[in-house]
């Protein structure tokens, strides 16, 4: 089972809206509000399974950076775990960038967290995987 989670803090000088957009623009799933989160309050988007992932998959081939999106995946990889982080901003203009946790997203990035049996098999289904690509 493939669990997914997207969660990105609300600065004071963001629309929640927006910031709820940026993250659903990316991936399908049920959203939730955190007032009271500490520093800030957050918003996040959790989903079970690869339609969760279908959005961001098709993102990736459009914008042909299926095979840098498996490197930095690839390196994300911990104890059944994959973590990276997306750039909020591009998020909300429906593209992905990744980005390092802290000073390359202004806003602060969007945390995404997915937990998989078999992460590396996710990453292929999820980037295409080496041969599709070559097939091109």
């Amino acid at each position: 089972m493939v669990r997914v989670f997207a969660e990105a803090e609300v600065n004071d000088t963001e629309d929640p809206e927006k910031v709820a957009k940026a993250l659903m623009n990316l991936f399908n799933g049920e959203q939730s509000r955190n007032q009271s989160s500490s520093p800030k309050p957050s918003i996040a988007v959790s989903g079970k399974g690869l339609p969760a992932l279908e959005t961001i998959k098709m993102i990736l081939q459009r914008d042909q950076i299926r095979s840098a999106a498996g490197a930095v995946l690839r390196r994300g990889v911990s104890n059944g775990t994959i973590t990276a982080y997306l750039n909020k901003q591009v998020a909300f203009a429906g593209h992905v960038s990744f980005c390092e946790p802290e000073g390359e997203s202004p806003l602060g990035p969007i945390r995404l967290t997915i937990e998989a049996r078999d992460p590396a098999r996710l990453i292929e289904w999820l980037t295409g995987g080496v041969r599709e690509r070559k097939t091109r």
